[in-house]
């Protein structure tokens, strides 16, 4: 079969993020003999157009459809993308099949394909269904029975994991595009989040059991990158540095491997020791990413991280000693939250000093979370209640004077950033810094362009 791959992600704020989950179905769609093209619709500045084009040059017989994120997760400045994914199927009704999947879509599948008006839809990963999916659609047969497959509003089989996680293959994609204006290649080094974070969906998405990839393999793919000229790295993993042992093992390949490559990655607090950050940056890492979430011992527990407030210290301490550029992100506003764990957040961050504070207000409701069923039981949203609009958690006690409060304390220190209420950065800002020689995230560099000013919140809602 024609197939039309279409990445529909046009977010391109913090930077354009290259679409992983794409090039990873390719080795095996090629190896079941379909023909492929792809449209990237993060560059395109009329997509529908460009959709139409496509559409008319290929004359594809299926057009898979990938969405990464359903909205930007970002409260008050929330933007939804679910309408630009309607307007792309819209586009191709009558002219292909049109199959719907990604991480965005895996999230609230029956709901995304309802709305949309897809053909079906695929849950979790396709690299090993979608070949299936495509023989049955060829041989005049329906593929509703298939594990991960959504063709309406009824229930469907549970996804099929995949054991072995295949190299993606970048060849179909803007690479060097990629990382002249984002900086930077992504990688992806296992599958599966053993945690209990309540507002994740890594667990839904990936399952608990963790995948690892060999790596050997990893560095061959490391070794393709920079062969295209790729200079530095973001591994996607949801968490780099755990298993640690499996982490040191990757980093130690790297430094064998002669590879002189800038990377970065997120990290867990509680799995850092002094030797494995010394082997990361002896294989090239320059910048990490905390998923702190709060600096408040009880905001900890109630978020069900696995750390404390000493191994964000300790964590912190090991960054600084050895020159590494470190960020924290912090969500503001989960259950428990009062003006006194905000101020034990600001005041921990104070005291370990990162490069830059990510943080976030309010946090995001997905089906299938913890934090899902807690807001069932508050009574904020009900069990059957359609989630693709963003809706977000914010504790009553808080819900007021979250904004003011998250505002009054990051407008006064330089290495904060608050998305959401544009503080210290804005799409403005960052557009700016694109135009910088910038490898690696970008809140490295926000320390030096000063701050921008933030808006009042009542003109942000």
């Amino acid at each position: 079969m024609r197939l039309l791959l279409v990445s529909a992600n046009q977010e391109r704020s913090p930077y354009p993020v290259f679409p992983l989950g794409l090039a990873c179905l390719v080795p095996s769609l090629e190896a079941a003999g379909h023909e492929l093209r792809a449209l990237d619709l993060c560059f395109e500045a009329d997509p529908e157009a460009a959709v139409t084009a496509a559409l008319a040059d290929f004359a594809p017989q299926a057009v898979i459809i990938s969405v990464r994120n359903i909205d930007n997760v970002t409260w008050p400045g929330s933007r939804s993308y679910v309408a630009g994914v309607k307007a792309i199927v819209d586009r191709c009704r009558g002219i292909a099949t049109t199959i719907l999947g990604g991480s965005g879509f895996s999230l609230m599948p029956a709901e995304l394909l309802a709305f949309t008006g897809g053909d079906l839809g695929v849950v979790g990963e396709g690299e090993e269904i979608l070949p299936e999916i495509l023989a049955l659609i060829e041989r005049g047969e329906s593929p509703a029975c298939l594990p991960g497959v959504v063709a309406g509003a009824g229930a469907f089989a549970p996804p099929r994991p995949v054991e072995r996680i295949a190299a993606p293959d970048r060849r179909l994609f803007a690479l060097a595009r990629y990382r002249r204006e984002g900086g930077m290649a992504n990688i992806q080094t296992k599958r599966g989040c053993p945690f209990g974070c309540i507002y994740c969906t890594y667990p839904l998405l990936e399952g608990r059991r963790m995948r690892l990839r060999p790596a050997a393999e990893i560095v061959a793919e490391l070794r393709e990158l920079a062969d295209a000229g790729i200079d530095y790295v973001y591994f996607v993993d949801d968490i780099f540095n755990y298993p640690p042992d499996f982490a040191e093992e990757l980093c130690r390949a790297m430094v064998a491997s002669g590879l002189t490559m800038g990377w970065s990655a997120f990290i867990n607090p509680q799995f850092i020791t002094p030797r494995l950050m010394e082997t990361m940056v002896a294989a090239g890492c320059d910048a990490v990413e905390f998923g702190t979430d709060s600096g408040s011992p009880a905001m900890l527990r109630n978020l069900g991280k696995s750390f404390g407030v000493e191994q964000i210290r300790e964590s912190s301490r090991i960054c600084r000693e050895l020159g590494v550029d470190f960020a924290h992100y912090i969500l503001f506003g989960g259950p428990g939250e009062t003006p006194a764990t905000i101020a034990e957040s600001f005041a921990l961050m104070d005291e370990v000093a990162p490069t830059a504070v990510i943080a976030m207000t309010g946090i995001r409701i997905f089906p299938g979370t913890p934090l899902f069923e807690r807001a069932v039981a508050e009574g904020m949203v009900t069990p059957d209640e359609p989630l693709l609009e963003p809706t977000f958690y914010l504790d009553p006690a808080i819900r007021d004077v979250l904004g003011e409060l998250v505002t009054a304390g990051a407008m006064t220190r330089r290495n904060w950033v608050a998305p959401g209420l544009e503080i210290n950065m804005s799409d403005a800002m960052l557009e700016a810094m694109r135009h910088f020689p910038v490898r690696g995230p970008l809140w490295k560099l926000i320390k030096r362009l000063g701050r921008s000013h933030a808006k009042p919140l009542s003109q942000r809602q």
